[in-house]
Formats: C-alpha cells, structure tokens, sequence
C-alpha cells in the first residue's frame, strides 16, 4: 500500500529531457505504476522499466516488496493473527478470502466445512479419488463437497455419523485442533506433560491438543485452559494452520 515517487536519471546521451519518459511495472501483482507513482500491492520481486519514449532507450531495476498489502479494516497489524490472514489471503491457491473485500471477520467462528475447506485449499485443492459421497447433507456442487470428500478420504474427518457431516455446525477448537492433527499425518508426540486442566486423558482431542503445544501452534486460552468446547474463531484456525505449516 505504500506509494514512492519515481525519478528520471539518465546519461545525457541518451535522454533528452526528462519529460518524454514512460515508467512500467513486470508484475502488476507485486507493484503498480501511476505516471511516477509507484505503489506496492503484494509481496514479491518485480521490474520496474523507465524508457525514452523517442529513443526507445530503457533501464531498469528490481524492487522487492516485503510486505504484503492489507486488504481488511478489520484486521489491524498488531494482532496476533495479522501474518496468518494475510498469508492464507495471498497463498497460493488462496486458502481462504474475506467475508467482502474490505472485512475478514476475524471473531466470527468458523463452521466445519469452512474448517475442511482451508485445509483442502492449504493442501493445494487436490482431487478426492472416490466419488461415492456418504452423506446425505453434503449436496453436490456445494463449495465444501470436494473438500469434505478429500478429508474423509485422507482419514482427517469421519463425519458426525455415518451419514451426516454437519457442514453448518460451528467447529470447536477441539475439532479444529483434532483435523489439523489428522491434516498432519497423526505424528507421535514426545511429551506427556498436560498443561490443560480441562483436556482429560483418554478424550479423541487429547493427543491432537498436546501436539499443537508441542508444535507451538497453540498455548491454550490461558496457562491452564485450552477451552477445547470453545468455538474457534476464523482468526483461530487460520493461525494454526500458519504456524503449521509457516510460509509454505
């Protein structure tokens, strides 16, 4: 989002007044021009040309861009969540948008096909082998349908039974932990240790939640709670899935 002026310097010899240039830009993506205007949008490398429009003589130079344009209101940069929106707005393919263009809402919980969506779009939107769908309230050609099929399919997700998978139901941070986990491939943890005491022995989000400490992907809601019947928020499951998998 921030804007430089750009100026003309050239030998004498092959520019002859400043006026009769033209500036451009390789990567609209990375950096737009106006006139001499030159305004950053995303991160990135990119060129920046500077011809004589008589002569047709151009130099150049690179430019870097480290730090990615803010599309949201609502997401301020001291939040802790401020990297993992922007990196999961500006991956590739873009695991999640906003709820419109100017507003992420980053407390709005999250449902569980929202959930199953991110991680498939985060997995690079692979295509599910089988076909066969089990459950009557996932309609084909809903936006979750593939993403939902994928995450049975790799082990992430079983469903709430064996016919219904509660798209709608607004996911836990339990359930977020517990697909991630899954998304992870289930890996072995090295510490017993259980700071939570509201995570029990023996509970099928258990292992997930001490993983995550392990990870560092989470600390809890405080130092002996982790609020596991708690609705994870969009903020939440994005910040997760970032420290996870960081600048994938």
């Amino acid at each position: 989002g921030e804007t430089k002026t750009l100026t003309a310097s050239m030998e004498l010899a092959d520019l002859v007044g400043g006026d009769d240039v033209q500036f451009s830009v390789a990567d609209p993506a990375v950096a737009q021009v106006n006139g001499s205007e030159l305004t950053a949008v995303g991160a990135g490398v990119t060129t920046v040309y500077l011809t004589h429009t008589e002569t047709g003589t151009t130099v150049s130079l690179n430019i870097t861009v480290t730090k990615r344009a803010n599309p949201f209101t609502d997401v301020r940069e001291e939040k802790y969540y401020y990297d993992a929106i922007l990196w999961a707005y500006y991956h590739d393919p873009q695991i999640t948008a906003g709820t419109s263009e100017t507003s992420f809402s980053p407390n709005s919980g999250v449902t569980r096909a929202q959930v199953v969506t991110f991680l498939w779009n985060a997995a690079g939107r692979p295509e599910p082998t089988n076909t066969t769908n089990p459950f009557t309230d996932v309609p084909d050609g809903k936006y979750y349908a593939k993403p939902v099929l994928w995450a049975v399919e790799e082990g992430i997700t079983s469903g709430t039974s064996e016919s219904t998978f509660a798209p709608n139901k607004l996911c836990t941070r339990a359930e977020t932990v517990t697909f991630l986990y899954s998304f992870a491939g289930r890996p072995e943890i090295e510490t017993q240790d259980n700071p939570f005491s509201d995570v029990p022995d023996g509970k099928y989000y258990t292992k997930p939640v001490l993983w995550a400490v392990e990870q560092e992907i989470t600390a809890g809601t405080s130092a002996n709670q982790f609020s596991p019947k708690k609705t994870c928020t969009r903020a939440q499951v994005l910040t997760f899935l970032y420290r996870y998998m960081g600048e994938e």
